[in-house]
């Protein structure tokens, strides 16, 4: 065979194999191909759907039953505690109101210390003060704790008897014995309370708006200056708004973890003396692990979670947040 006709047979054989593209594109088509994203995709939204929706979903179905103690079942109620939740909405005295103005109290009163530390705290790290990595480096230490562990930390640090922050806060004429943080007739009980929530999520704060402050480009500084504004008109009329974006989100991300704030009140007050501490959240998990009323609670349970999505969405409309 000579050499002409060896070419030849080869670029038959050539020709009888499928092209490069009809290759790619059978593997295409195989299951587990790059192209097939959703069955990578799939297992991580049945996932979500399981521990996100089902309980969900359930929550809404169990909010028209409730157990009866004395057949030890769960049996359909109608719309017996949506009614129920309206009327103690409605009524003065009513525990959900209540609960509701404690809460709101709570949240106003967490977010504006806290943010007001947290920004200036940060105004001061930005600045160049002595030692500034360290002490961004052990703002983060707080929140690490988890928050029952810091709960229980107050809790030893505000007891009336041997409490050290007690002690120095009626050193100072602030509290006494016979009125102290913990205990008395709950004239500080919230205070109390607000001081570890405060303790523990200001360095939050602090690290959010200190990387907006260090993102801040220098020139608009560096024209207020040339144009005579002073350090106060510089901070409030140049820096505050172009951090507007970042204290947006650092006080949306607040504002719907405060509003189903636990922690700090099971372990401080268990929502005492009387109501005084009772948040909406804490007054659900009585109803549904105290009392058993489990319907009524799932019913609670979703008043937050309405209460959480329509705050968040008011706040992003109004402050014009982009994600």
């Amino acid at each position: 065979m000579t050499n002409a006709d060896r070419v030849a047979a080869l670029e038959g054989r050539a020709d009888s194999y499928p092209a490069r593209e009809q290759l790619q594109a059978r593997g295409g088509r195989r299951l587990l191909s790059s192209d097939r994203a959703w069955v990578w995709l799939l297992p991580v939204v049945l996932l979500l759907l399981a521990i996100g929706i089902y309980p969900f979903l359930y929550n809404i179905w169990n909010s028209f039953r409730e157990f009866n103690p004395m057949t030890g079942r769960i049996e359909p109620v109608g719309l017996e505690n949506w009614q129920r939740l309206v009327s103690e909405i409605v009524e003065p005295a009513g525990r959900v109101r209540g609960a509701l103005w404690t809460t709101a109290v709570y949240v106003v009163s967490a977010l504006a210390v806290e943010f007001a530390l947290g920004l200036g705290i940060a105004v001061l790290l930005n600045s160049g003060v002595w030692l500034a990595g360290l002490w961004q480096a052990l703002l983060i230490l707080p929140m690490v704790v988890p928050p029952t562990v810091a709960a229980v930390m107050f809790k030893v640090l505000e007891n009336p008897d041997y409490g050290a922050f007690s002690y120095y806060l009626q050193q100072i004429g602030i509290a006494d014995k016979v009125e102290p943080l913990l205990g008395g007739t709950g004239k500080y009980a919230l205070q109390a309370v607000l001081i570890p929530d405060i303790w523990q999520w200001t360095p939050f704060f602090v690290l959010i708006l200190l990387a907006g402050l260090k993102a801040i480009p220098s020139e608009p500084l560096e024209a207020s200056q040339v144009d005579g504004a002073s350090a106060w008109q510089t901070f409030w009329h140049v820096t505050l708004p172009m951090l507007r974006p970042m204290i947006a989100v650092a006080v949306l991300f607040r504002l719907v973890d405060l509003l189903k704030v636990f922690d700090y009140i099971f372990v401080l007050t268990s929502g005492g003396p009387g109501t005084r501490t009772e948040v909406i959240s804490f007054y659900a998990y009585q109803r549904s692990f105290t009392t058993i009323e489990w319907g009524y609670g799932s019913v609670l349970g979703l008043l937050i979670f309405v209460l959480a999505l329509v705050v968040a969405n008011l706040f992003v409309r109004v402050f014009k947040v982009a994600w």
